[in-house]
């Protein structure tokens, strides 16, 4: 008997986060999730090539097996593929909700927002794509938004040194610009910032952080309440990377996602994703 499975992706353990937020509103659908960690970051990669990587997951992810396509969804649990390839995916797969970080994120900072001056921590990618300053402008055209971009939090997070003195500094860096601006809320605009949080919030703790990963479960859980599920979901974890790496990450982020899930290899073959 098929198994209906819900579809999550980033670049590495930063869709974790996602997840995670996942499981507190939808506790009993399984989860396949993709951590392309041979390709990551995405975010200093070229816009097309990001694209690509991303409708290729999720192609994987929607594929049918034994003439069946047990995928109900997708979550582009990664700015820079929302920002990207959303609007691509879904036309392909319209019967398939596909959702992504962008839009959730900016109507929960919208609402959050006292003076109307919103800031986005991104990566380099999500920055140049516009997606932030596009969405803010169609939501709320009144509020003004300051992007800052962040090239060393992804490799800090991935490397597991959210604590070190080489985080702080960056981080001070990239809250100092936001401070000059006067912004009172801050959106995460990558999937591996909330692991930083407690650094962000202890560096600037006037800032009120919007972390995506929230609204966007809610949208997903209200899409997919009425499925029937296992009462006891098994997920499976995929990594186009070092496998071995990838459980360590997990038994040092998630441990109890560990228990319940299965970890396995993904790889590229000329341009297509496959799944172990």
């Amino acid at each position: 008997m098929s198994v209906p499975f819900l579809g999550v992706f980033d670049s590495g353990v930063g869709g974790l986060t996602v997840v995670h937020a996942l499981r507190k509103v939808a506790p009993r659908m399984p989860i396949w999730y993709v951590a392309d960690q041979a390709h990551v970051p995405y975010g200093g990669r070229p816009l097309e090539e990001v694209r690509a990587f991303a409708c290729g997951i999720s192609e994987a992810l929607l594929a049918k097996r034994d003439g069946v396509s047990e995928c109900v969804g997708v979550v582009m649990a990664c700015n820079i593929s929302s920002a990207v390839a959303l609007p691509v995916v879904q036309a392909k797969y319209p019967h398939v909700p596909v959702l992504g970080m962008v839009e959730p994120g900016v109507r929960a900072a919208v609402k959050r927002t006292r003076n109307g001056r919103i800031g986005v921590l991104a990566t380099e990618g999500t920055v140049q794509s516009g997606a932030y300053r596009q969405t803010l402008g169609r939501v709320a055209p009144d509020v003004e938004v300051y992007e800052v971009a962040c090239p060393a939090f992804v490799p800090l997070v991935e490397a597991g040194a959210e604590g070190s003195e080489a985080a702080r500094e960056a981080a001070c860096r990239y809250l100092h610009e936001l401070e000059s601006r006067d912004v009172d809320t801050v959106i995460l605009g990558c999937t591996h910032y909330p692991f930083l949080l407690p650094l962000l919030r202890r560096l600037s703790p006037q800032f009120v952080y919007v972390d995506p990963a929230e609204p966007t479960a809610e949208m997903v859980g209200e899409k997919l309440s009425s499925l029937k599920t296992p009462d006891v979901p098994r997920h499976q974890l995929f990594t186009t990377g070092d496998v071995g790496v990838f459980h360590a990450q997990l038994e040092r982020l998630f441990p109890d996602l560990l228990l319940v899930s299965e970890v396995k290899p993904a790889w590229w073959d000329d341009g297509q994703l496959l799944l172990g």
